[in-house]
């Protein structure tokens, strides 16, 4: 049961930062960028906190600078996308782009997958481009899903760079560090804040973020592989579900469906047969 809420928690942190953007950089009108860069700053202060105090820092390399590259393709454009996007909705893109990108990858790199996993990733991509297709009832901006599909694509291939990783809490650490000057870039470039757009930002970077990588890397050595991939596919349905209860985002049939698809054929490509 204990670690059952550790992981909970822990997800529940990883939503957030989809919800805390969205409610800083739109309810609140924080300019994305600066948001961004406080996200960043806070994130990097929390984790060499925690790696301090741990102690052993992983050498600076130029392949840790690459690393540090891909976070911020992440960061920077996730929190232009929630200018426009609903939180839930960001969220699926997200986590639909990042697993895509993840299996792309990984099949460019010499994997080959098995049938199932191309059947579950074709599925996934059928659940995106049915929440994408502009309807009656709910056509997304554009740009946002521009924005928030490099966003993902950065994501997955900074997941992708630290996978296998002996320090991934010391590596996380070190390329929120090596970002430290562009986020001072971009809090200087930032425009219109707000106090509350700030205390989101800061929450996003130093507790969701900072504490939530944390947790998430002290709980996965205690769980299976599997497990971890199912508590995964929960992130999009906490963010959708905070989002309509928070910041009062609707959630439309082709919302919901459009989520069973996408989660259901990642499920179908990541989780083992028993």
């Amino acid at each position: 049961m204990h670690l059952f809420a550790l992981i909970a928690v822990t997800m529940c942190a990883f939503a957030a930062n989809s919800v805390l953007a969205r409610a800083g950089v739109f309810t609140f009108g924080t300019d994305p960028m600066l948001f961004a860069g406080l996200r960043l700053a806070s994130g990097a202060a929390m984790l060499a906190v925690l790696v301090a105090l741990r102690g052993g820092w992983a050498a600076v390399d130029r392949a840790r600078l690459v690393t540090a590259g891909t976070l911020l393709l992440y960061l920077i454009p996730f929190s232009i996308a929630y200018l426009t996007l609903p939180s839930g909705v960001g969220a699926l893109i997200l986590f639909g782009v990042v697993q895509i990108t993840m299996f792309g990858v990984s099949y460019l790199t010499g994997t080959q997958p098995t049938a199932r996993q191309w059947g579950g990733m074709a599925v996934a991509m059928i659940g995106l481009g049915w929440l994408l297709w502009p309807s009656e009832r709910l056509t997304l901006d554009a740009i946002g899903v521009v924005f928030m599909v490099v966003s993902g694509f950065g994501w997955g291939v900074f997941s992708m760079r630290g996978r296998g990783s002996k320090d991934p809490l010391g590596d996380m650490a070190i390329s929120f560090v090596l970002c430290a000057p562009a986020a001072l870039v971009l809090i200087v470039m930032g425009g219109g804040w707000s106090p509350w757009g700030i205390v989101c930002a800061v929450l996003s970077g130093a507790v969701s973020s900072g504490l939530g990588y944390a947790l998430w890397y002290r709980v996965l050595p205690q769980v299976a592989a599997t497990t971890s991939a199912v508590a995964q596919l929960s992130v999009p349905v906490i963010a959708i579900i905070a989002g309509a209860l928070l910041l009062s985002e609707p959630v439309t049939l082709d919302i919901v469906l459009a989520s069973v698809v996408v989660l259901g054929g990642i499920a179908v490509s990541v989780l083992k047969r028993a």
